[in-house]
């Protein structure tokens, strides 16, 4: 038997263990060593493989941020900023039809924004919003689908752990996969806000209407959520003026979160021994579940299965666009059995080589070429990029230059020390959207602007895009029958509501998601427009 055949195999031995309900990490772990066994043909190398891949795991500085945002979101939890956010947007919103809602929905953003984890987001506003919800004449399947929903936020609104493991399997920038998370998250809140709408047009019945707040009363709800906004604020901002790394912004987010539920009362010995507690039981789980994925996923590249895939797929004739939804779909399929955490790190090692190989044409040379020019021409002194456009629009239409446009050129060859004959070439070739000659480059004194440099930006701008996307189809996974693990934490909260109700109603979400799915496919630029390169 071959070494890739072992490998194709495993997979259906890995899918039984997991339907049996053997815990994910315990079940790639096994698969892993029985396949590292047959492959070796002995237990040397498993068993080598076993120590060397438990310290390479558990000593990356990167995962250090998992338990860090854990605790930040338990902490959060502890200070009441859940309650606060949801009546705050309960009150602007809540006179409304569908507006409580609308107002968890919200509130589960905000949440989210300083959780990063669904199921705790979904826990979490589901014991503050589902009481009022109910209070105020929602029906049940309704109220718990809205929440099941909302809750999915918190792993797409940065920061996600489930982001973060993302970014450590593909070698990526965490902060700019935070960046990239942050557009389609608000459409997705948008999103879900606009199903609301929809649903309580059509069943007017089963949503209901709170009683209009006082304006006083909302601006003093405003006031309450505060410290939900510093957090983000530095969590966030200070990763991105970089002032410090991501692992340093979640200890900063978890001790941030911890003086304001202490300032609340909520934060006493008690529950700080509880929140170590439970960040501990969480984290260790995780990291479980990280170390079997890394042994099979260790397994897997050893018999060249993922590689093999790559292969095939680069020979099929298929178009990128067309492998990149085929992937997707899959996803959404697998979805419905299997949780988001598990999804990622049993797939993307697997996926991850085909969309490397796939050319999506984010940019091309020229756009290279073009975007290095700039950065080298605005470092000449007193130059700005209206000037820059001046001189290439006067090129473009083929008309002399002006006087000042003559200093502006004189200034850069002599900043440059050019030849006035390349540089003159660079201007008409940048001009007309061509590629610059070696001349034209080493005029400009241009740097990274070789093969190797393109395929490396498109390679982190696949792996930001793909990133997202795979994140929004495991978010879709959780709120899919029949497994939908959101749908189950909020549906045992009221035991009065029919699972069926809670199915149904969740399709409107279900449908939100997937045209978000479909508008980020069709327009990368919307995840990718603050992404620098």
């Amino acid at each position: 038997m071959s070494d890739q055949l072992i490998g194709i195999l495993s997979f259906p031995l890995l899918l039984t263990m997991i339907f049996l309900r053997v815990p994910i990490g315990l079940s790639m772990f096994v698969t892993g060593l029985i396949g590292l066994v047959l492959v070796t043909d002995g237990t040397q190398v498993p068993f080598g493989r076993l120590k060397s891949e438990t310290f390479t795991t558990f000593s990356s500085y990167s995962l250090s941020i998992i338990p860090m945002f854990l605790l930040m979101g338990h902490f959060a939890t502890l200070g009441g900023m859940s309650q606060a956010l949801f009546k705050a947007a309960e009150g602007w919103l809540g006179h409304r039809k569908g507006g409580v809602a609308m107002a968890a929905v919200g509130a589960c953003a905000g949440f989210g924004a300083i959780c990063g984890s669904s199921l705790a987001t979904a826990a979490t506003m589901g014991r503050v919003a589902l009481p009022e919800m109910r209070r105020y004449g929602y029906d049940g399947g309704f109220s718990t689908a809205v929440l099941a929903a909302g809750g999915t936020l918190g792993i797409l609104i940065p920061p996600s752990i489930v982001l973060v493991i993302y970014a450590i399997l593909v070698e990526q920038n965490i902060a700019k996969l935070f960046l990239a998370a942050f557009i389609p998250g608000v459409i997705a809140a948008l999103g879900y806000v606009l199903a609301i709408s929809i649903y309580v047009r059509l069943f007017p019945e089963r949503g209901g209407i709170m009683p209009r707040v006082p304006y006083a009363e909302r601006f003093a709800s405003m006031v309450k959520i505060w410290p939900v906004l510093v957090v983000f604020g530095a969590v966030v901002g200070g990763i991105y003026a970089g002032w410090f790394t991501p692992t340093e912004g979640a200890a900063v987010g978890a001790l941030g979160t911890g003086l304001i539920a202490w300032f609340n009362g909520g934060l006493t010995r008690v529950t700080l021994v509880e929140s170590f507690t439970v960040t501990a039981r969480a984290t260790a789980m995780i990291f479980f579940i990280i170390l079997g994925a890394a042994f099979y996923n260790g397994f897997l590249a050893l018999t060249q299965v993922p590689q093999g895939i790559a292969e095939w797929v680069g020979s099929s004739g298929f178009s990128p666009y067309t492998i990149l939804i085929m992937i997707l779909v899959f996803y959404l399929i697998l979805g419905c059995f299997m949780d988001s955490l598990s999804m990622i790190l049993l797939t993307i090692p697997i996926f991850w080589p085909v969309m490397q190989g796939l050319d999506f044409g984010f940019v091309s040379m020229v756009d290279l070429h073009g975007a290095r020019a700039m950065e080298a021409l605005l470092a000449v002194p007193e130059m700005t990029a209206q000037g820059i456009e001046g001189l290439l629009a006067s090129y473009r239409d083929g008309v002399d230059l002006t006087l000042a446009q003559t200093v502006q050129f004189d200034a850069i060859r002599v900043h440059f020390d050019a030849d006035i004959v390349a540089l003159d070439g660079a201007f008409q070739a940048l001009a007309a959207g061509e590629e610059l000659t070696r001349d034209q480059i080493r005029a400009l004194e241009l740097r990274r602007v070789n093969a190797g440099a393109l395929n490396r930006i498109n390679t982190e701008l696949i792996a930001i895009w793909f990133g997202i996307l795979v994140l929004i189809v495991v978010e879709v996974g959780l709120i899919t029958p029949p497994v939908g693990m959101n749908l189950f934490i909020i549906n045992a909260m009221d035991r009065t509501t029919k699972m069926t109700a809670t199915y149904k109603a969740v399709l409107f979400f279900v449908a939100s998601d997937l045209l978000r799915v479909v508008l980020l496919v069709a327009f990368p630029v919307i995840t990718l427009m603050f992404i620098t390169w």
